[in-house]
């Protein structure tokens, strides 16, 4: 199930990047995307310390755990890499909390920024979307901070705004939105 596509930059120079399923060896650069997205995207909203003590090292071995173990809720995801590096990836499976509309649920995606606005981001989403159909998923959500300002991606993916929920992180009380999608099938591939 690998996807590859060539991408543009901005300076004119090709590369390449491909979607495929993550392996327990691909944890420590998962992990590293993970902490550097995580502070890209939430500085200013997060608090500061929180981002600040992130440890790539408990979240390599958070990620060699679920990755490694196929019963483990997140065991499910794919990385998107440029010339050999990753540069993001995807994570979902069935929801988290039962959900009496939707039974699949797209528990994380993240991109480096570097990487965003050549259709990686989508490329991700899209293969999610197929993977959760294939484990039998008709319908997926996902939850999303809503100060994010990368909230406009689900809504350019035709993501339906559902509902909102508080979550705690660092100390902080933060608000979480739910987009979803009813059909699945919008975005198979053909």
């Amino acid at each position: 199930m690998a996807c590859t596509r060539c991408l543009q930059g901005l300076l004119g120079f090709v590369a390449v990047y491909s979607i495929r399923k993550a392996d327990p060896k691909d944890a420590p650069e998962i992990a590293t995307v993970h902490i550097a997205a995580w502070k890209e995207a939430y500085r200013g909203i997060v608090p500061d310390d929180f981002l600040e003590n992130l440890s790539v090292q408990r979240r390599t071995e958070q990620w060699v755990n679920s990755l490694s173990d196929v019963n483990h809720l997140y065991h499910h995801a794919l990385i998107a890499e440029v010339n050999g590096h990753i540069v993001g990836f995807s994570n979902f499976g069935f929801p988290q909390k039962e959900d009496d509309e939707f039974d699949g649920e797209l528990y994380a995606i993240y991109l480096l920024k570097s990487a965003q606005k050549f259709g990686i981001g989508r490329a991700l989403f899209v293969e999610a979307a197929n993977s959760l159909m294939q484990m039998g998923s008709t319908s997926m959500l996902v939850w999303v901070l809503k100060d994010n300002p990368s909230r406009g991606f689900y809504e350019h993916l035709n993501g339906v705004y559902l509902r909102e929920k508080m979550i705690e992180i660092g100390g902080s009380e933060l608000v979480e939105a739910a987009y979803g999608w009813r059909d699945l099938n919008l975005f198979q591939r053909g």
